[in-house]
């Protein structure tokens, strides 16, 4: 086991799975076969981590959360308290002829997340689809399409209502019609009008 890892006494963790230096796996958390933690990774009490999915360092899965393989995310990712990682397009529990669907009656399909991204509590990601780095998905939303880079989404279905930068703020206008980070300062340039819904977002020299 790496160094300085925490797994508690009812922690549910695979023999094959991989935790990374510094990592904490608190009460009836459940890791799966193949899961691989990056360092200083965080999964709360009752999560659940399936089967093969991967994380970068520093990611926190708070409690109660379901991450279905096979996801993956990145570097710094916050996934939030009850969230969602859906991995079944088409779910049913049988087939067309009642039969009990087994694990080769379907394709599971995953989530993807960017660096430094963030999923609110209760919110549900409906895979396939990817958040870009630094987004925000805010709590109760339901994520059916991919999120831009700096995105914040929120309702259901979920729909770009602002944008954020990595301190988690939401940006605000300047009158140069570029977009600031009311924290740290950081520049950000749109690509498009602010109400169409494939604009992006780029970081920019002050």
């Amino acid at each position: 086991m790496a160094e300085g890892v925490r797994i508690a006494q009812s922690a549910d963790v695979a023999a094959d799975a991989v935790i990374g230096e510094g990592s904490s796996i608190w009460h009836l958390a459940q890791v799966r076969e193949g899961v691989t933690l990056g360092k200083d990774c965080v999964v709360g009490r009752g999560a659940y981590i399936g089967s093969g999915v991967r994380l970068g360092n520093a990611c926190k899965v708070q409690n109660y959360a379901l991450v279905y393989e096979p996801a993956s995310l990145a570097d710094g990712v916050f996934i939030g308290p009850a969230a969602v990682l859906t991995n079944d397009t088409y779910p049913r529990a049988v087939n067309p002829d009642l039969s009990l669907k087994s694990a080769h009656d379907w394709q599971p399909v995953g989530v993807t997340i960017h660096e430094g991204a963030s999923i609110g509590a209760r919110a549900v990601c409906v895979a396939p689809v990817t958040i870009g780095a630094w987004a925000t998905v805010a709590a109760g939303a339901v994520v059916t399409k991919d999120v831009p880079d700096f995105a914040l989404v929120a309702g259901v279905p979920a729909r770009r209502i602002g944008w954020v930068g990595p301190a988690g703020h939401r940006l605000e206008a300047d009158d140069d019609g570029r977009w600031r980070c009311p924290v740290t300062g950081e520049l950000f340039e749109a690509s498009g009008p602010e109400d169409d819904p494939t604009t992006t977002l780029r970081k920019v020299d002050a």
